[in-house]
Order: structure tokens, then sequence, then C-alpha cells
């Protein structure tokens, strides 16, 4: 499998835009010369819709999922996505999975959030068994499909396992194709790619043959001190995610005042413990040249394809993704 590098943006799924407002986004990626286009699943788009827009809606860029969850679909149902996308555009298509958190899994689907390195390994061997255009035989105690052969498949998809914690990030070294990191300073990744690369050994593969993805969020429109703002909130709201949290305590000092503020609900207290420094560790905002340095640190520090995750300064700004997009694009050239 080739290693993915290059340059992605992720869409900002969580803004309140419309369908069609996303889908300009990415067509302008596009037009810029990004690689790859993301779209996560969180309470926006719905994904694989999102992705049908997008891949009928563009000719070269790379599409897929940053990330959608093992738990609300089968394997089955999510391979059946990824095949339909790859028929209609062969050779672009990404499956991005996770495990995605508690909080979406149990509170928003009802759904029990249990083993998810064991649910994730299993629901890996699903899809590629699909992908391969084979019959399932799988009888695992969280994934069990007997007897589906996809009409569409075979297909090339490679497949991008999102990973925060070692266990995890050993897990994508063995089985992904793709290594996906995220809500890491550049300074940080390096020890996280060791364990890529030490899962990958393990399992009696190629270390070097395993893609290194990794997220920021990014902001380079005209409202940069609204954008700070909200990116405190984001950093503060991902930081408060129980399996997210460890990513966040070496960039954020004030990690257990704001885990206390937040436990006794003054959300106000919590957000006065993310300090300008923690922003900065975890987000790129200011102009082209300061988020296209961003990605060249993520370079550096050994990742393959940098993706910026572009957020407006507020809620429903589509403007701000779009400067973001187009002026990244820019500056990155010309570091090129």
């Amino acid at each position: 499998m080739t290693v993915l590098r290059g340059l992605g943006v992720t869409l900002p799924v969580d803004e309140g835009l419309t369908a069609g407002q996303y889908l300009e986004l990415a067509r302008l990626a596009e037009e810029h010369g990004y690689t790859d286009v993301l779209v996560g699943e969180v309470a926006g788009p719905e994904v694989f819709s999102m992705l049908g827009m997008i891949a009928a809606s563009t000719s070269r860029i790379r599409l897929g999922s940053g990330i959608v969850g093992v738990y609300p679909r089968t394997a089955v149902l999510t391979a059946m996505g990824f095949t339909t996308l790859a028929s209609l555009a062969p050779g672009r298509v990404l499956a991005g999975l996770g495990a995605s958190s508690p909080i979406i899994v149990e509170q928003w689907h009802g759904l029990g959030f249990d083993a998810p390195r064991a649910r994730i390994e299993e629901y890996v061997a699903t899809m590629r068994t699909i992908f391969r255009g084979e019959r399932t035989d799988i009888d695992g105690e969280h994934v069990r499909s007997h007897g589906f052969r996809a009409g569409l498949g075979p297909v090339d998809v490679p497949i991008v396992l999102a990973a925060m914690n070692p266990r995890m990030l050993r897990l994508a070294g063995a089985i992904a194709d793709v290594a996906f990191l995220t809500w890491t300073p550049p300074d940080e990744y390096g020890p996280k790619i060791a364990l890529v690369r030490e899962g990958a050994r393990a399992a009696g593969r190629d270390p070097d043959e395993v893609g290194i993805a990794a997220s920021f969020w990014a902001y380079a429109g005209d409202r940069v001190d609204e954008a700070r703002e909200r990116m405190r909130r984001f950093v503060l709201q991902y930081a408060m995610v129980p399996t997210h949290r460890p990513s966040f305590r070496a960039s954020l000092s004030g990690l257990d005042r704001a885990a206390d503020a937040w436990a006794a609900g003054d959300r106000e207290a919590a957000l006065r413990a993310v300090d300008d420094d923690a922003v900065g560790a975890m987000c790129a905002l200011g102009t082209g040249d300061d988020v296209a340095a961003r990605v060249a640190a993520l370079r550096e520090a050994g990742v393959d394809l940098p993706i910026a995750l572009t957020p407006g300064a507020v809620p429903g700004d589509a403007e701000g993704p779009a400067q973001t997009i187009a002026r990244v694009a820019e500056a990155v050239a010309v570091r090129s």
C-alpha cells in the first residue's frame, strides 16, 4: 500500500452550514490543489450522504471520512457505503474509522461503548474481506457476519484508523493503512508515531508502509481574534472528553483546574483555565503563512498528510473556512 502524502482539509461539519455550503468548500479545496478532503460525523451532515455529493461534484481530490464511528453502523453497512463511493470515484476514497467517544455513542445513539480496540480489530477485518470481494465469515465477539458479498466489490480503499492513546496507536500500526492522529502539538508527534511503528513491527509489517495523517485546527481568515476565542472553547470541549483528555495534558497546564471546574458545572472558570499557550499549541491561527508553518512543522515531525480542520470565527461562518482553505494553499505552495 502506497503511503498517502499531500495536504488535506477537514470540513468543519459542526458549523450549522448547509450541505451545499460544505460542498462548495470541498470544491474550493480541489480547485486550490489539496490532495484530500475529509468529512467528519458529529451532529452535522451524515457522512456518506455528504461524501456522495462530493464524489459526484469533484474529479481529482481524494475523499474520506474523518472519522466515521464503528458503533452506530455495522461493519457490513459501512463497507457498503465505501464500496458505493469507490464505484463512483475509484482510487479516490479513504475509509476513516474510529471509536468516537462515549458521549456520542452512549448518550446520542443509546449504544454501549464497550471494548473499542477489540471491536475495531474485528470491524477492520470484516471490511477488508468485503473490499476484497470475498464472502464474510466473521464470528467475532463484537462483529459477526456470514455469507455477505458486496455486489460492487472488489475495491481498493485504504483504511485510516483514528488513534490517540498508546494501545490504539499500536493497533493502527498493526491493522491500518494510515494512522490518523489529532489533538497533538508538532513536538509531541515523535513518541506517538513511534508507537504506530512499534505496532506495525509487532504485527510483522514494514513500519514504513503505514502512513501518518494528523489534523489540527486552522484559521487564516479575517476575524482571528474571534476565531481564537472560539477555538479556546473547542480546546476545552475536547479536553473534557475522558477518552481525549490525556492528549491535552502536556499542552494545557490548567487541565486539572479546567476539569474540576467543568465537573462542578462552572464552564466559565473551566474556560479561563485554557490559556493562549494551550490554544496556540493545538491550533494554528493568523495568516496563511502561520498555518503553513504548522503544516511544515508536522511534516518535519514525520506526518505524511497534514489535515487542516477549518472552522469559522463564529457558528455559521462560511467565509472564514473558505479564506483559510485558499490562503493556506497559497502559502504552502510558496513555501514548497
